[in-house]
């Protein structure tokens, strides 16, 4: 029963060598079989911190370790989680000098002020152990030395159904680069990161265009109203159109469909289901 999607941005978002996409595709097939093993054993909702947690130790995709570079120098990185069960989200934004946001936002789940912003995400991360971690990586400092900007479209996240049939979701990005100090995306909030007893969804892609179109909590929405999942996706995508909206999506529903779709090619993405698996080409 029990089923796992992850995704790690779009592939426009970096180099487009080959030797590029095939590390991707090993890495995410890498990850998902992992993280489909470790979910056997877990929770849907232990499952997607451990797979996004991977996903930002992989200087491959933008978030945790190779996060972007904002406009001031510094890098800020946002994550959220969801369980589907207990409707509860956590996460934060803007967090400083933490290798695993997504860990952070987990410890958040426990306590009742569950998102935390700026300095009081990056406390918060220190005074629970976390000690000072620079994900900054060469290929990044040289990106933004020479004004590189990069289409702001690198995010991870992960959605899973557990043999229990509960749903979870996970999301992190390092940031689109070169924005303004302060700048939100939508990993952090239900427009790039939402789950419920019916369906979970994760986001990447301009989270300006994704907080526009509400796009995540739509899909779960219209699943929960009656859609199918592919049906929920194609109408919430549908409204993108009329501002030529740039966003890439993954989700799960209940009963064990998975699918996913982007707006503009490619967003990378690996599934698997102890049988079948599917990475992006």
């Amino acid at each position: 029963m029990s089923k796992i999607i992850i995704h790690g941005g779009f592939f426009s978002e970096s180099s487009t060598n080959i030797e590029t996409k095939i590390a991707k595709q090993q890495a995410l097939l890498r990850i998902v079989k992992d993280s489909y093993a470790y979910l056997q054993n877990h929770s849907a909702l232990e499952t997607v911190v451990y797979a996004v947690s991977q996903l930002e130790d992989d200087e491959l995709f933008n978030a945790g370790i190779g996060s972007q570079i904002q406009s001031d120098g510094k890098i800020r990185m946002s994550a959220s989680l969801m369980d589907g069960e207990s409707q509860k989200m956590s996460g934060v934004i803007n967090i400083e000098e933490v290798k695993n946001p997504i860990q952070v936002a987990q410890v958040l789940m426990q306590v009742d002020d569950r998102i935390l912003g700026g300095s009081g995400a990056t406390n918060f991360a220190r005074k629970h152990g976390f000690e000072p971690f620079s994900t900054e990586i060469p290929q990044r400092r040289a990106e933004y030395e020479a004004k590189l900007a990069s289409l702001g479209t690198g995010t991870v996240g992960c959605v899973a159904l557990d043999n229990n049939g509960k749903i979870a979701v996970a999301t992190s990005t390092g940031g689109k680069g070169f924005e303004i100090p302060g700048r939100i995306s939508d990993s952090a909030t239900v427009a790039g990161n939402y789950a419920n007893e019916f369906c979970g969804v994760s986001l990447t892609g301009v989270g300006e265009d994704i907080v526009s179109n509400a796009t995540a909590a739509k899909i779960v929405t219209r699943v929960t109203d009656g859609f199918s999942i592919e049906k929920a996706f194609e109408k919430t995508f549908a409204e993108l159109k009329p501002y030529d909206g740039f966003a890439g999506a993954i989700g799960i529903d209940k009963q064990g469909n998975i699918f996913h779709q982007d707006s503009h090619p490619s967003m990378v993405f690996a599934s698997f289901d102890g049988e079948n698996e599917e990475v992006f080409e």
